[in-house]
């Protein structure tokens, strides 16, 4: 694992964006890690780190535009688009009653490839349901870019379907980063580690 990554993740601790304790999750699972990648949104720093390294990882890849998944990745997109001057559109979460009533919203043609962003993926449903309205329009989705995998079988949902899914980093690498700079001991090491392997969805 290259150094800027191990900073990252240091980073990403230090602003308490990946936290150790235990958290109630969505599905009324007990979890002992919570990743809260939203608060980057107030590291300016930080969120120029992510977008240059998750650029670096799809600036190969031929895509047209991009789209961050609404909410916590829109900055990260946001941050790609700018930096690298290329094209971005938006989902919105609601479909508005007036004005044009769009989903998507920007300037794209069909047939155009879009690159999908998001911040983390468990099962892979909130990439699904962006992939969806984003596919309606007529745009082309192929890649998908995300900071974290939580190695709990989202990879393999999206896969299946056919798209290719990017990571920045697993959680087990996440962990052993943590581990060797001595931000988490043995116990929080194995505890995490067994949660993952026990809960696949």
């Amino acid at each position: 694992m290259n150094s800027d990554l191990d900073q990252l993740i240091l980073d990403l601790y230090d602003i308490e964006a990946i936290k150790f304790g235990e958290f109630e999750l969505k599905s009324g699972l007990i979890s002992p890690i919570y990743m809260d990648i939203r608060l980057i949104v107030s590291y300016p720093k930080i969120l120029k780190s992510i977008a240059k390294i998750m650029w670096s990882k799809v600036c190969k890849i031929e895509f047209d535009i991009i789209c961050g998944v609404p909410y916590t990745a829109l900055p990260i997109a946001t941050v790609m688009s700018t930096q690298n001057n290329k094209p971005m559109i938006m989902r919105r979460k609601e479909v508005k009653k007036y004005g044009t009533k769009k989903i998507i919203e920007g300037k794209f043609e069909s047939k155009q490839t879009c690159l999908v962003v998001e911040d983390l993926v468990t099962s892979g449903s909130s990439i699904f349901e962006t992939l969806e309205p984003i596919e309606d329009v007529g745009l082309i989705v192929k890649d998908i870019i995300i900071l974290i995998d939580r190695e709990q079988g989202g990879k393999n949902h999206i896969e299946n379907k056919g798209y290719k899914l990017h990571s920045i980093a697993k959680i087990s690498e996440i962990l052993k980063v943590l581990k060797k700079y001595e931000k988490i001991d043995t116990n929080t090491f194995n505890k995490v580690n067994k949660f993952i392997k026990e809960n696949q969805v």
